[in-house]
């Protein structure tokens, strides 16, 4: 394991911060403010909430550096939680990821990919008639019908392309990176550029004393917020191929962090000057419209939203793809472990886990149907956290269980930083009790579903050795 490690450690601080950066921006700067601005109906509140999501944000992200620094074995979120904890509880986070966070990643960007296809080319509804269709009042899996199953057939594709070995060029990151730029720089620029009348009450620092928005909406709003900050933790699966780790990892994820955070207030402030809070409420409501595509709408018309479109399109597909490849494998790992079912340890002709991304890719599927792209990202958001401030939990663990080990990197502002983000962590969960009670239900059942898993595998595995 020492020498791997040593052959691979080849990144340097640069390739840190392109890494985390590439790994936060994605669909999420493109859609996201609409639903804040139905939350906290304010400019100024809105930019105030991509501020705080980006500094708890950045809490959390060097909390976790302190883990992935002491137990630097590969394998992320899934190893650090095994050895803070035990197999129990690491098995909860891979059922998760399998259930709630890595499907409905892939869903949520392949739901944006088949919107931005919508803004193009008008995808026909299917099966209109049936769009009141509810399950228990909950899903109404034949709204936008066209639109999902869009959504389900490019899943469907790109799992096929990686079940048969053909895998992404190693520049794709940064592609899709300099794609995702040039669409917000557009916006930025021309956007800036063309605005001859700003909307009533942008910027209004009166909003601030005007007592409309409650602690409630504010934590709902950073929902949002982190879904486009999400991805971050990705650092730690390239820990063991980073040059002089210990600097280099902690200085990336804090610039890039902040990057992320510069870009998204431009970017915004943009969208705030060019749609007024109706406006991006109407879009929230749509519920099959980008606030990015409206924005550029606005100053470029029908041809700005052909350009924006294809941006969002190609930076969707590519995210898509890179989170069906990656997420087969923790699945995979668990079940090389024991810790899941048998058959996803296969890998096929091709040299890939087959049976992983079959599963992944008829689950993403489903949860397509079960919701709209805000319900998705809302239960992908209440579900991780619980597994971040478990993880920065193990910060004041790992110091008490092991006090004198050597730690090549420790948490800036301890214990104030992880205790503070340890603190929102509950907090947005219990927030998000009260005002998603659906999507956090869901996630809920979808997390505890994986209690009856482990205990009949756990029996399936002693039956074996019995045998």
């Amino acid at each position: 394991m020492g020498n791997k490690r040593n052959l691979v450690r080849t990144l340097g601080l640069g390739y840190v911060i392109i890494f985390v950066i590439a790994n936060i921006i994605g669909s999420g700067v493109y859609k996201k403010i609409a639903p804040m601005a139905s939350e906290l109906h304010s400019s100024i509140w809105i930019l105030i909430a991509w501020i705080v999501g980006g500094i708890i944000t950045l809490f959390g992200a060097l909390s976790n550096a302190e883990v992935a620094g002491l137990l630097a074995d590969t394998g992320g979120e899934f190893v650090y939680l095994k050895k803070i904890y035990n197999r129990f509880f690491a098995f909860m986070y891979g059922w998760s990821l399998f259930t709630v966070i890595q499907t409905a990643t892939i869903s949520s960007l392949a739901y944006v990919f088949a919107q931005s296809l919508n803004s193009i080319i008008p995808i026909p509804e299917i099966f209109s008639s049936l769009q009141h269709f509810t399950i228990g009042g909950v899903f109404f899996p034949f709204q936008d019908f066209g639109v999902k199953l869009t959504a389900i057939l490019l899943i469907l594709i790109l799992t096929g392309l990686n079940i048969s070995g053909l895998k992404s060029g190693a520049g794709l990151s940064k592609a899709i990176m300099v794609l995702v730029f040039t669409g917000l720089l557009t916006i930025v620029i021309f956007g800036l550029g063309s605005i001859s009348t700003r909307p009533v009450n942008f910027l209004n620092l009166k909003d601030l004393t005007a007592g409309t928005v409650t602690i409630s909406s504010f934590y709902t709003a950073m929902l949002a917020a982190f879904w486009a900050y999400q991805g971050w933790v990705s650092v730690g699966f390239i820990g063991g191929e980073v040059k002089d780790p210990t600097k280099n990892i902690p200085k990336g994820i804090v610039t890039g962090v902040f990057i992320v955070i510069f870009i998204y207030l431009l970017v915004n402030v943009t969208y705030l000057a060019l749609l007024s809070i109706p406006q991006l409420m109407h879009i929230h409501e749509a519920g099959n419209q980008i606030a990015a595509v409206e924005a550029v709408r606005t100053f470029w018309g029908t041809g700005g939203v052909i350009f924006i479109s294809l941006l969002i399109l190609a930076t969707t597909l590519g995210c898509t793809n890179a989170s069906i490849l990656t997420g087969a494998r923790p699945y995979y790992a668990m079940a090389r472990e024991k810790l899941f079912f048998s058959q996803v340890a296969k890998i096929n002709n091709a040299n890939v886990p087959s049976n992983s991304l079959l599963w992944q890719g008829i689950w993403a599927s489903v949860l397509v149907l079960s919701g709209t792209f805000d319900q998705l990202t809302d239960m992908i958001i209440f579900a991780v956290f619980i597994f971040y401030g478990a993880t920065t939990l193990g910060v004041f663990i790992l110091r008490r269980r092991l006090p004198d080990v050597h730690r090549p990197y420790k948490v800036w502002g301890y214990p104030v930083v992880p205790a503070i983000f340890i603190l929102f962590c509950i907090s947005l969960f219990f927030n998000t009790i009260i005002t998603r009670p659906r999507e956090a239900a869901i996630g809920m059942i979808l997390i505890f579903s994986g209690i009856p898993v482990y205990y009949f595998l756990k029996w399936k595995n002693s039956k074996n050795k019995e045998g």
